[in-house]
């Protein structure tokens, strides 16, 4: 069974409450995609004592001159933000061992106007197979994000299933696999749940939100019961995160995502 996660979004006051206040609505993880700026000792310390482990985190560098290289205004579809993106990954990696993740969000960048597509795909699949053996030796998963570029990322390279699950077959490493975000993936392509359960081997982390909106379940067109029970009956073990906003207050929703996980 997956374990049902909560964006620290999705609760009010400093990072280091938000692990209590995550517990007191039922959950055991909650999603932290930026490390930087953080007391890492005290988020671990958090995630400890209640017992609410961080899903995963994004791939960061504290060095500034190396963020610009690997954010989405340049990014990886770029061969010359190699060498920062691997820098990136090993200082994530030792960010997400001392809050105890194992799962790193990684994205390609903004596509290149003028190179062609095959050219950034193999400077994606270079940047991923570089940094996956960092990933392997320190039992961490590197889950590449595809994104929709009709409301929210404009421009972005990566869009696809089948082009995530390509790049990921030819990088060639158990240690990168595709973060699968329903909310993103309807918008681009729908057929939802025949992708889930075609290409789950792939799939190394999910997130939700409902379309339109990007808000919880049940505040648009997605049946969320029935990709809940799709992504159940594969034997999907890992985490499905609510990376969404809200229409309501936090202990109103709640209750009625675990309803979701009901038959």
């Amino acid at each position: 069974m997956f374990t049902l996660t909560v964006h620290n979004s999705w609760f009010s006051g400093d990072e280091y409450s938000k692990f209590a206040q995550a517990r007191q609505q039922g959950f055991r993880a909650i999603e932290i995609l930026n490390w930087i700026g953080l007391d890492l000792a005290r988020i671990r310390a958090a995630s400890d004592v209640t017992g609410v482990v961080v899903s995963a985190t994004l791939f960061r560098s504290a060095d500034p001159v190396k963020q610009a290289l690997i954010a989405n205004t340049h990014g990886i579809v770029h061969a010359d933000a190699r060498d920062a993106f691997v820098d990136a990954i090993r200082e994530t990696i030792e960010a997400a061992r001392t809050i105890g993740t194992r799962v790193i969000v990684v994205t390609t960048g903004n596509e290149i106007e003028g190179l062609s597509r095959a050219e950034q795909q193999a400077n994606v699949i270079a940047a991923l197979r570089a940094a996956a053996p960092l990933a392997e030796a320190a039992g961490m998963l590197l889950v590449l994000e595809p994104l929709n570029i009709l409301v929210n990322h404009r421009g972005y390279y990566l869009t696809t299933t089948a082009e995530s699950v390509e790049i990921i077959d030819r990088v060639g490493s158990p240690a990168v696999k595709v973060l699968y975000d329903v909310y993103h993936q309807q918008i681009t392509e729908g057929n939802l749940i025949s992708n889930i359960r075609a290409h789950i081997g792939q799939i190394g982390h999910i997130h939700v939100g409902d379309v339109p909106g990007r808000k919880q379940p049940g505040t648009g067109e997605i049946n969320y019961k029935n990709v809940f029970k799709a992504i159940r009956d594969t034997g999907y073990s890992g985490f499905v995160v609510f990376e969404c906003g809200l229409t309501e207050p936090v202990e109103v929703v709640c209750p009625k995502m675990w309803a979701l996980l009901e038959d």
